[in-house]
């Protein structure tokens, strides 16, 4: 198993979504834009239905403006 699968095992473990569905997320991220408030609205829901998380508003609120400002890690390593 190499990080990649260990990555996605310990991402599957914690919220009950497979590789698969991953990066299919991660594919409609990359063809949208990350600058567009309502892509990453719809992108922060789909995650909350599919992990069974409720995110309120407030908190998809502060998401949204972390995203926009560009203060979110370029790298998966400075995640954890």
């Amino acid at each position: 198993m190499n990080f990649d699968d260990k990555f996605f095992s310990k991402v599957e473990k914690k919220t009950k979504v497979n590789k698969d569905t991953i990066l299919s997320l991660a594919s409609k991220l990359q063809q949208g834009n990350l600058q567009d408030e309502k892509s990453l609205r719809e992108v922060i829901s789909t995650l909350s239905s599919l992990t069974g998380k409720e995110v309120s508003k407030e908190k998809e609120d502060k998401i949204i403006d972390t995203i926009l400002k560009g203060k979110v890690p370029k790298s998966v390593d400075k995640m954890f």
